[in-house]
């Protein structure tokens, strides 16, 4: 028989993992519903059509697809052995009609087109819900995960940059994060880039690689370039950028000069400057706010802004990431309808949390106290656990007639608190010994004090 074990890049949650989870899900959730955000769900899987071609040549490959079943399975393994000429690409789109959902932004674009009648715009939706990818598996990044987006869409007002770093300052700030960065870039800046150095067609080519900097120094960014074709006359135009730090404005300032020739550049160093002056109008909580134009992220539907936030002194990627995408809803046939959101990276914040020792104890969302089975008459025993239960006490009954150090074993090993000893005098009397697992404190309490000695 073979051992028991999960595909690479999955998971098992215990329920302290599953508690630890659901403390950043409604961490989340509760500043998502403080700025208004509705919720929705979509399916697991969508039609393959609908995700290809969204993701760029790299995230299509990533794609988990769906077989095709029954009838549909047979005429389409014909259908490939009479062509031997089919690509793999065609191969699998005759196979799979399916697919498992890449991420929440797609599926979320193909929900508003679907129900644009129903919809009052500007609409603000959060979805929490999992996303697959045939990913590589690393320490923090996983084939199957949870993401928290909330996006705003039908509405071209830079305030929605600004409320959405004031997102993410409020819930990293709630689940204890003291120090972290929102990165921030525009889409039109790194337009602007390409436009100056003569490469404007290569605009992916250069963003792809000014934006691994920080991983291989600005030495292996221009070989990078330069393998790609990049002229040495372009990647002179370029390497200034390396050196832009400090102040937001003094960077900007200078951006300016550097993008004085592309209009569209101008016009992402203006939106940049809104953005940034209303942000430090307003004031952020424990987030530093940072311009990386090197930041080149989602470059295949982002047309404005784009986020990233880092949790510092933790060696972990980014943990959360968005922007802003003028027309993502014409790939399903609506036009002009812009949109910006933010996504929560569940599975990394709760590892940077787990690191740093940020949970809080979740005592009192386990059982509070064990009632130990003496043999007392089960009936008058469930009746009591009701009664407990009624006043918001967890507690639970142990189903069978075991020896004491058994049931004391199984209240240790599940962390409960208190147990309680009830026999069929204590249950006559409605007066029974409450001990402290943890101190060992023995005390006679009464069920009208039960809560007030568990609190």
């Amino acid at each position: 028989m073979a051992k028991p074990s999960i595909p690479k890049g999955t998971r098992d949650f215990s329920p302290t993992e599953i508690l630890k989870r659901n403390y950043i899900f409604d961490t989340i959730k509760k500043s998502f519903v403080n700025f208004g955000f509705l919720p929705i769900e979509t399916p697991s899987m969508e039609k393959l059509e609908t995700l290809t071609g969204k993701y760029g040549e790299e995230g299509d490959n990533l794609i988990f697809k769906v077989l095709n079943r029954g009838d549909k399975l047979s005429k389409a393994v014909n259908k490939i052995g009479e062509n031997e000429t089919f690509s793999q690409g065609k191969i699998e789109h005759i196979l799979c009609a399916e697919a498992l959902r890449y991420d929440l932004t797609v599926p979320f674009a193909r929900y508003v087109v679907q129900h644009q009648n129903e919809i009052a715009f500007p609409f603000k939706r959060y979805q929490i819900q999992p996303v697959w990818r045939a990913d590589r598996p690393q320490r923090g990044r996983y084939r199957e995960f949870f993401q928290c987006d909330a996006d705003i869409i039908g509405s071209n007002s830079l305030l929605n940059e600004v409320e959405l770093i004031q997102l993410f300052d409020e819930v990293l700030t709630n689940l204890g994060l003291a120090d972290f960065t929102i990165k921030v870039n525009n889409r039109k800046i790194l337009t602007g880039i390409a436009e100056i150095t003569g490469e404007s067609e290569r605009i992916i080519d250069i963003t792809v690689a000014i934006d691994k900097l920080d991983k291989i120094g600005e030495e292996g960014v221009v070989k990078e370039l330069i393998n790609k074709g990049i002229s040495t006359e372009a990647i002179d135009k370029i390497k200034p950028l390396f050196q832009l730090k400090g102040d937001i404005s003094i960077i900007l300032s200078e951006m300016k000069t550097m993008l004085a020739t592309s209009k569209v550049g101008l016009k992402g160093i203006e939106e940049l400057t809104t953005v940034f002056d209303t942000v430090n109008a307003i004031g952020l909580s424990k987030a530093q706010l940072e311009f990386d134009v090197t930041l080149a992220r989602g470059l295949n539907y982002y047309t404005g802004a784009i986020f990233e936030v880092k949790a510092n002194n933790v060696n972990m990627g980014s943990i959360c990431g968005g922007g802003r995408y003028d027309d993502l809803t014409s790939i399903f046939g609506l036009k002009d309808i812009s949109g910006v959101g933010v996504s929560f990276g569940a599975d990394r914040i709760y590892d940077v949390i787990e690191e740093l020792s940020l949970f809080p104890s979740f005592q009192s969302a386990t059982t509070q106290v064990l009632f130990l089975n003496f043999g007392a008459d089960t009936v008058k025993l469930l009746k009591t656990l009701k009664t407990i239960r009624n006043q918001n006490i967890h507690a639970e009954y142990y189903p069978e007639n075991s020896n004491l150090k058994k049931q004391m074993k199984y209240a240790n090993a599940k962390g409960i608190p208190f147990v309680a000893f009830i026999g069929e005098n204590e249950l006559d009397s409605g007066v029974f010994k409450l001990k402290n697992m943890e101190t060992g404190e023995e005390k006679e309490v009464t069920l009208d004090l039960l809560a007030e000695e568990l609190n």
